[in-house]
């Protein structure tokens, strides 16, 4: 899905430079004052997976101290029971949940997620918004990563670098006009971007629980070589004490 994720973006950065106007595409459009933080939360749906779920909430509520320092409302979003049953415990409203799709998710699932927040942005619900979710770099490594996802700023749009990776840029002919295809290419996006984060999650998850699984059978082991050597030791020394008793009281008959 990355690199997918990464020609979706650079088709965009080439319709965004060939078009003479992006000021009327509300996902691209900065509020005046952010008043509202929306935080998407993408954990798993089961537990026994480690700091998988844990660290994704602690990322979750520092973002949440910075913006209410700042002054700012925040709008929670879950992605997986673990990140939804965690925030509501905590007397959260939640302005989307979804669940059932962590180990397995699909195109649709994170279009949904895409099309509730852009629900939310373009009804001015929330001003910014912020996907935290475990980026997948290893079977033993899942870091922990935050992305902005709206408004879609205008580095994302002017990012030069993605028109030289193929070589010298084109000139191409649009039909229709590239404001047009632009306008049907950020909702792909921001989809895609979602799509792309619950994957590198899923991944993660797996690992991660790999991980744990593998750590507990090796505590388990651990355990019981020691309770074993324990109880060896203590019937040693019983037997020991009944042997003493026993050549006691052959002592005592022959006295």
């Amino acid at each position: 899905m990355r690199p997918y994720a990464d020609r979706m973006q650079e088709l965009m950065v080439g319709t965004a430079q060939a078009a003479s106007s992006v000021r009327n595409l509300a996902l691209l459009q900065q509020h005046d004052e952010v008043k509202r933080v929306g935080i998407v939360l993408v954990t798993g749906d089961r537990g026994l997976a480690g700091p998988f779920n844990g660290q994704v909430l602690r990322r979750g509520f520092e973002l949440e101290r910075t913006a209410r320092a700042a002054g700012q409302d925040v709008a929670w979003l879950a992605v997986g029971r673990k990140g939804g049953s965690s925030l509501r415990f905590r007397r959260y409203e939640l302005a989307g949940e979804w669940a059932g799709f962590a180990d397995k998710p699909s195109y649709h699932d994170a279009q949904a997620v895409a099309h509730r927040l852009a629900e939310l942005y373009e009804a001015e619900e929330v001003d910014r918004a912020l996907l935290v979710y475990n980026r997948y770099e290893s079977a033993l490594v899942q870091r922990v990563t935050t992305t902005e996802l709206l408004p879609i700023g205008e580095d994302v749009l002017t990012a030069d670098e993605w028109l030289g990776k193929k070589g010298p840029s084109a000139d191409f002919i649009y039909e229709p006009e590239p404001e047009e295809i632009l306008e049907r290419l950020l909702p792909v996006y921001l989809e895609t971007e979602i799509y792309r984060a619950l994957l590198d999650s899923a991944a993660a998850f797996l690992a991660s629980q790999m991980n744990a699984m593998r750590s507990a059978s090796k505590n388990a082991g651990e355990l019981i070589d020691n309770l074993t050597l324990s109880l060896n030791r203590a019937r040693q020394a019983q037997i020991t004490q009944e042997i003493l008793e026993i050549v006691a009281g052959a002592d005592a008959l022959a006295g």
